[in-house]
């Protein structure tokens, strides 16, 4: 039963893709872009996508959980062009909890709301006792990261880390106005316990001259992905 579900989420999935996909091809000022962020990389979904329908000069892959970035390496997606990195990224650095789901696309830092409708949607096939396990890691910062390794430039960067993406925005600081474009998913439901809203994104962006151009609502969740452009680039 449960891989009947998965498939047909994956055919859903597929058209959401083909709907972000055609969006970005049919915008001109997506034409020039080089590099590409993908932070949560998970098992490559990212990668796969954006390396099939363009020609990025080089694209940073992170993935926080050590479990998903071994799966992640035993796809040998690293080449000249892709660097895959097992880091997490945050607001500061600092040691976090990090729960390691079994449905592993779950993973993340933020706590979990273990009464929500959601929560129990989603481990209607596991057991909810033991649907997780805690992994102390290190995060650092997105600026950090630049700084160090002197990038000047991001084209596209790809935020997935279940509720903890404005963290990793604001972990940006002043290098927020070398990036180009800005891919986020934001969780409407309650099964997170994130410490900020949408409302607080979107101000936050707009005060760095950042436009939304673009949503799309993802089938079957009360999750959509947004699209922000920096209009001062």
């Amino acid at each position: 039963m449960i891989k009947v579900i998965i498939f047909f989420v994956k055919i859903l999935d597929f058209f959401y893709q083909r709907k972000l996909l055609l969006f970005i091809k049919k915008n001109t000022y997506f034409k020039k872009i080089e590099v590409l962020f993908d932070v949560g990389a998970h098992h490559g979904e990212t990668i796969s996508f954006f390396k099939k329908n363009f020609n990025f000069k080089k694209i940073y892959s992170f993935e926080a959980s050590p479990i998903n970035f071994n799966y992640l390496k035993k796809k040998n997606l690293n080449n000249d062009n892709i660097i895959i990195e097992n880091i997490a990224f945050s607001s500061k650095a600092r040691t976090m909890v990090f729960k390691q789901c079994k449905e592993t696309s779950s993973s993340t830092f933020t706590n979990i709301n273990f009464n929500s409708n959601y929560f129990k949607k989603k481990t209607f096939f596991f057991n909810k006792k033991n649907f997780y396990s805690n992994l102390n890691i290190r995060a650092n910062t997105l600026f950090n990261y630049l700084r160090d390794y002197k990038i000047s430039k991001i084209d596209i960067l790809k935020i997935d880390t279940e509720g903890h993406e404005f963290e990793i925005i604001l972990g940006l600081k002043k290098k927020i106005s070398i990036v180009k474009f800005i891919i986020f998913e934001h969780h409407f439901d309650n099964m997170l316990k994130k410490k900020y809203t949408f409302s607080e994104i979107h101000k936050y962006l707009k005060k760095k001259y950042f436009k939304k151009i673009f949503k799309i609502k993802m089938p079957l969740r009360k999750t959509i992905e947004y699209i922000y452009e920096n209009k001062s680039l």
